[in-house]
């Protein structure tokens, strides 16, 4: 109900047409196979709610998936136990399927069965900075909120105050990925109010080893833009989540996280000091305890899909024997 009461306090001024705008964003979409009655229009990527389908994007991803469904296998990155409804629906088009994920845990485990331990290693143009780890030493257990929006989000002066604000007056610890490039113009000085507040109970960074970060004790919750790399080593983890999707997948992935999943809970199309100040407190508290069952429940999925005679295991042989079989 307080969440309710909010919201009708957020929109009351709103005009009308944007009243109904928004409305429409929350009609159901139920033209999507094994997603029905799941998605609203505002979880589907914006390049397919476009009004006029001559849109060039549109046209774009019209045509890629066309030559997708002409494809003789395909593989993905994620587990059966993950999506196993949306698969079934892929695998009337492209009968050979191959779901293999999560990639970055399983080649770990392939790796692990020969007597190789790999060390952490970063795909990410970015330098990492791995004091925070440091930092997160010397922080009490599940007391983090780890912040990272990925390497393309870009944030306004006024989202990243917003964000600022909310995690400030939320009263938790917060380790936060700022990108040097990712907040776009130049604004005026920090107010005092939240630098005071980032000195005691926060740290701000260009880029981090994600993977480190989320598995370290201190880290409670993951509040992220739900790539789908960030969201499978967020489930990997077993870590709760918060979400506030940018762009293409991002707004489906956050959906599921909170709907289907329960692992986390979803934050898209608004960005408000108040209501972010409310979530960090759900995730963190309130919620916690629920999402992180869910959660480690899925986690232990995850690692019984790459384990021998898990799904993703019996589905790379498979797939190995499929390409032995095409070798000329």
């Amino acid at each position: 109900m307080a969440l309710k009461a909010f919201n009708l306090t957020l929109y009351k001024n709103e005009d009308k047409l944007t009243y109904w705008k928004r409305k429409e964003m929350d009609l159901m979409v139920t033209s999507v196979p094994g997603m029905e009655n799941l998605l609203r229009r505002r979880d589907i990527p914006a390049f397919c709610r476009v009004e006029d389908i001559n849109d060039a994007g549109f046209q774009s991803i019209k045509t890629e998936t066309k030559r997708t469904a002409q494809a003789t296998a395909l593989i993905l990155n994620t587990f059966e136990d993950l999506e196993g409804p949306i698969l079934d629906q892929i695998r009337k088009h492209i009968p050979n399927l191959y779901s293999i994920g999560p990639l970055h845990s399983h080649s770990k485990a392939l790796l692990k069965a020969k007597g190789v331990e790999s060390s952490h290693h970063s795909s990410s143009f970015w330098k990492e900075d791995n004091t925070c780890i440091a930092w997160l030493d010397s922080q009490p257990p599940n007391s983090v909120i780890y912040v990272s929006f990925g390497s393309i989000t870009m944030l306004t002066r006024d989202e990243l105050l917003e964000f600022w604000y909310g995690l400030v007056k939320s009263g938790y610890r917060f380790l936060w990925v700022v990108r040097p490039d990712s907040v776009i113009g130049d604004g005026n000085e920090i107010p005092v109010e939240i630098e005071e507040g980032t000195r005691l109970r926060g740290l701000m960074v260009e880029w981090v080893p994600q993977e480190l970060v989320l598995g370290h004790e201190s880290v409670g919750a993951f509040f992220t833009h739900s790539g789908w790399n960030s969201t499978l080593e967020g489930i990997v983890i077993g870590v709760p989540m918060l979400c506030w999707p940018y762009f293409a997948d991002q707004t489906t992935n956050s959906r599921f996280v909170s709907e289907v999943w329960g692992v986390g809970l979803d934050m898209k199309d608004t960005c408000d000091r108040v209501l972010i100040e409310r979530m960090v407190r759900e995730v963190m508290g309130v919620r916690r305890d629920e999402l992180l069952e869910k959660a480690c429940g899925m986690a232990n999925l995850a690692k019984a899909a790459i384990c021998e005679g898990g799904t993703s295991c019996m589905n790379l042989n498979r797939l190995i024997e499929f390409l032995k079989s095409t070798v000329l």
